[in-house]
C-alpha cells in the first residue's frame, strides 16, 4: 500500500449532500412508517441474536479452561479459592480472544460493514444505514469487553485486520475510539496514540457520511487527536497530540502537523518545540546550561 505526496490544506470535493440547497436545516423526523418499524425491529433483533451467539460461543472455550479448577481436590478452602481466582485472568483472556475472532467472523459472514463514500440519510432508515448500525454495535461490544485489556497489542491489531481493516506490518493502535474498520488503510509501522478518534464516518445534518482513511508508512497520530473522514497522510507524516485533522485533508510525506485545525510546521519550529538545545550549549547537573568547551 503506497500513498503519494500531497499538500495541506487541500480537500477533494465532496459528493453533494441530499440536503444541499436548504437555507435552513430541515426539521429532522424519523419516518415511522410500518416498513420503517419493521426494519428497525429486524435490525435490533438480528443484532441481539448474533451477539448472543457470539458471546455464547466465546464463553465455551473459556469455561472449558476454568471448569477443571473447580473439580480438582484441594487441601483447603483457602487454596481452592486462591487457585480459582488466579485462573480467572487467563480465562478472561481466552474469552476476549475468541470474542474478537468470532465477532469479526460474524461480520464477514453477514456482510455488515460501513459502506464506503456513502451519504446515508438517517430518517430514511435504509438497509445500508442499518447494516452500518449493526457493524458499529459489534465493534462497540468487542472494544468494551476486550479492547480495554488488549489495545496496543498485536492481538488488537489482529482483530482490526480480521474485522476489515487493511493494515501493514508493525501497526499499533492504542485507542478504542477507532471504528469503521473496513474503511481504514494503514501502511507498515503506523502508530495511533491513546485517545485518538479516527473513523470512516461523520454525521452532518442527520446524514451519515463515510469515506476511507489512508495513512502511509511510518505515520504517527499523537494522543487525543481527531482525524476526519477521507484523510490521507503520506509516508512519515506526524500529527502532534490534541490536534484536529479536518476531513479530506492531505498531509505531506515526512511533514509534521499540529493544532486545531492542523497546520504544517517547519523542521526548525519542531526542534524548538521539543526543546532542542542551541548548538555549542550542553546541559549541566546544576540545571544551568554552559558553553561547550572549545579547543
Amino acid at each position: 500500500m503506497e500513498i503519494g505526496k500531497a499538500s495541506m490544506p487541500g480537500r477533494e470535493p465532496e459528493e453533494p449532500s441530499p440536503l444541499v440547497g436548504f437555507s435552513h436545516p430541515p426539521v429532522f423526523r424519523l419516518a415511522w412508517r410500518p416498513w420503517a418499524l419493521l426494519r428497525v425491529a429486524w435490525t435490533l433483533g438480528s443484532s441481539f441474536v448474533v451477539e448472543c451467539l457470539v458471546f455464547g460461543l466465546a464463553v465455551v472455550p473459556a469455561a472449558a479452561f476454568w471448569t477443571p479448577f473447580f473439580t480438582r481436590a484441594y487441601p483447603s478452602t483457602v487454596v481452592r479459592t486462591a487457585v480459582v481466582a488466579m485462573a480467572f485472568v487467563p480465562t478472561y483472556l481466552i474469552f476476549a480472544f475468541f470474542l474478537m475472532v468470532l465477532s469479526a467472523f460474524a461480520m464477514r459472514l453477514l456482510g455488515w460493514r460501513t459502506p464506503p463514500n456513502a451519504h446515508l440519510v438517517i430518517e430514511r432508515l435504509e438497509w445500508p444505514l442499518l447494516d452500518w448500525v449493526r457493524y458499529i454495535i459489534s465493534i462497540h461490544l468487542v472494544r468494551l469487553f476486550a479492547g480495554s485489556l488488549l489495545r496496543a497489542t498485536p492481538l488488537w491489531t489482529f482483530y482490526l485486520r480480521l474485522n476489515g481493516a487493511r493494515l501493514g506490518r508493525g501497526v499499533y493502535v492504542n485507542s478504542l475510539a477507532v471504528s469503521d474498520h473496513n474503511l481504514l488503510e494503514f501502511d507498515d509501522h503506523v502508530v495511533i496514540g491513546d485517545g485518538v478518534h479516527l473513523s470512516g464516518h461523520t454525521v452532518e445534518r442527520a446524514v451519515v457520511k463515510t469515506a476511507p482513511v489512508r495513512l502511509g508508512r511510518g505515520v504517527t497520530i499523537g494522543i487525543g487527536s481527531v482525524v476526519g473522514i477521507g484523510v490521507e497522510a503520506g509516508p512519515g507524516a506526524q500529527v502532534g497530540a490534541l490536534s484536529l485533522v479536518p476531513k479530506f485533508s492531505r498531509l505531506e510525506a515526512g511533514a509534521t502537523y499540529v493544532g486545531a485545525p492542523v497546520r504544517k510546521i517547519d523542521k526548525g519550529s519542531a526542534e524548538k518545540a521539543r526543546g532542542t538545545r542551541p548548538e555549542g550549549v550542553t546541559a549541566t547537573t546544576g540545571g544551568e546550561p554552559r558553553a561547550a568547551a572549545t579547543e
